[in-house]
């Protein structure tokens, strides 16, 4: 028997139909919702995490490190010019002395014969170093009574190599730091070159002075000394382990809104863990420093910063005055 289509089975069937419709639009547009989750944890995930730091210009020298020894700028044994015993000590360790003053006095105490008591003088002005006799001792005049030393300015002597002594002259500059003051930069001056070289070493002696007006230096106290032979100011420069390849091809990954780049660098002087960049950065450029070496040019990345998990989207300047040291 034929079917015929009837008023109400016409509008079942078209209501039916968009609702179908705006089903399958949902379940695609969750689909495409989901899709577009994973593809933004995917691509956090690609980013590769690394540290930076920002190219920062300041001072950098090139210099000669050497390991020397905290010396008085004058000093003098005293010795007795009678025979005898000290009869009286009017100095101790530490004290300050003028030239010429008394340290002790001497009775001859020669049988049959009466004598003044005799002055132990000393030869220079300073500081009383050490005494090294007591009341009642016996000396003659080979034995050393007292050391006095003068120390308003020390010094330090350096065997500098003869292919480096065309590089110094009278008045360069020295960097003397000492244990006793860690942190503290002594300024030296050189102030005496030897005219003559070692043949037995190849090496000339150098002396450098060091104002210690405050006599914090102290004779004997080892010093490590750095002979300065060139010195930039307000020049560019990064990290050494941020260079990447071997002069004169070298290049450095500059980070910018989360993307890593190469830059090509020309590289100048080196001190300590820095090196100054000629060409190829400006200050304030964000430079890779760790986990540089699994970058490619174009490479998304996380910089950590501040001691924070990784965050992407670091931009080359922070709204902060360009740091010289890492990023931790």
């Amino acid at each position: 028997m034929p079917t015929f289509a009837t008023p109400s089975t016409i509008h079942a069937r078209g209501t039916r139909r968009p609702s179908i419709v705006r089903h399958a639009l949902w379940t695609v547009v969750a689909v495409l919702a989901v899709s577009g989750c994973g593809s933004r944890e995917t691509e956090e995930k690609e980013r590769i995490p690394i540290r930076a730091v920002h190219a920062a210009a300041e001072t950098i020298s090139r210099t000669l490190d050497y390991a020397s020894t905290i010396e008085a700028w004058d000093k003098a044994e005293v010795f007795p010019k009678v025979n005898g015993k000290i009869i009286e000590k009017l100095k101790e360790d530490g004290e300050p002395i003028d030239k010429g003053e008394v340290i002790a006095y001497i009775d001859r105490d020669e049988v049959g014969f009466k004598f003044e008591k005799a002055p132990v003088e000393s030869p220079l002005a300073g500081l009383v170093g050490r005494i090294y006799v007591d009341k009642g001792t016996n000396v003659t005049a080979q034995t050393a009574v007292a050391l006095v030393v003068a120390i308003d300015q020390v010094k330090v002597r350096l065997d500098v190599p003869e292919r480096y002594l065309p590089q110094v002259s009278i008045g360069q500059t020295a960097r003397v730091r000492v244990d006793a003051y860690p942190g503290t930069v002594f300024d030296g001056t050189v102030t005496r070159i030897s005219p003559v070289v070692e043949i037995e070493t190849r090496t000339a002696p150098v002396e450098i002075s060091i104002d210690n007006a405050d006599h914090r230096l102290k004779p004997g106290m080892f010093a490590g000394v750095q002979l300065v032979l060139e010195q930039r100011e307000n020049v560019l420069t990064v990290l050494q382990e941020a260079v990447i390849g071997r002069e004169p091809d070298t290049y450095v990954f500059v980070v910018n809104d989360g993307v890593a780049r190469v830059r090509n660098v020309a590289l100048g002087l080196r001190e300590n863990y820095r090196v100054e960049v000629r060409e190829g950065l400006k200050a304030g450029d964000m430079v890779a420093v760790m986990g540089q070496e699994r970058l490619r040019d174009g490479a998304a990345v996380s910089v950590e910063i501040d001691g924070e998990q990784p965050q992407a989207t670091p931009t080359a300047s922070t709204g902060r005055d360009p740091q010289p040291t890492a990023v931790d």
